[in-house]
């Protein structure tokens, strides 16, 4: 079975499914590229951002055209599982000057998200932005000073971590 009808196929829960799916496919040498487009599609966003972040998490690169082109598509995700994915990923992935607009639109967007996992990534992900571009350090220093008063008590956990990393 191609790589797509088997994330189509997934029923969005099982970790050991998903997890084989990565197993049989992750060594193709057109894997990241395959997923990078998966995800851009409705029926396998949620899947195919788990399999991209799973290759990131295990030690592989994307190319920075492939980096652009994930940094350009993330308003496409529907799925709050997707969107975290895709938040997750974001350590593993550079910051371009070109993909930061596109990537700060997506984390304003994401912090008012109704899933706390999703809010809670996407501050980490104003401190990834901003480690890499100074110009957010401020703005970004304003948004955990407000989750510190405001948010859930998981999401004040992710800020404490990425805190602790210092800017």
């Amino acid at each position: 079975m191609h790589i797509e009808q088997e994330i189509a196929s997934w029923d969005g829960k099982s970790a050991d499914d998903i997890k084989a799916i990565y197993d049989a496919h992750n060594a193709e040498s057109n894997f990241s590229e395959t997923i990078i487009a998966l995800s851009l599609t409705e029926a396998c966003e949620k899947g195919a951002t788990w399999l991209l972040k799973a290759w990131l998490e295990a030690g592989n690169e994307l190319e920075l055209p492939q980096v652009e082109k994930v940094y350009g598509s993330l308003d496409q995700l529907k799925h709050w599982e997707a969107k975290l994915h895709a938040l997750q990923s974001i350590p593993f992935m550079p910051i371009t000057d070109k993909a930061s607009g596109n990537l700060y639109a997506f984390l304003r967007s994401t912090l008012t998200d109704p899933n706390k996992f999703v809010r809670a990534w996407s501050y980490n992900g104003f401190y990834e932005l901003s480690r890499q571009h100074s110009k957010y350090i401020d703005e970004t220093k304003q948004y955990f000073e407000m989750a510190m008063r405001d948010e859930a008590p998981s999401v004040k956990a992710r800020i404490r971590n990425a805190m602790k990393k210092g800017f």
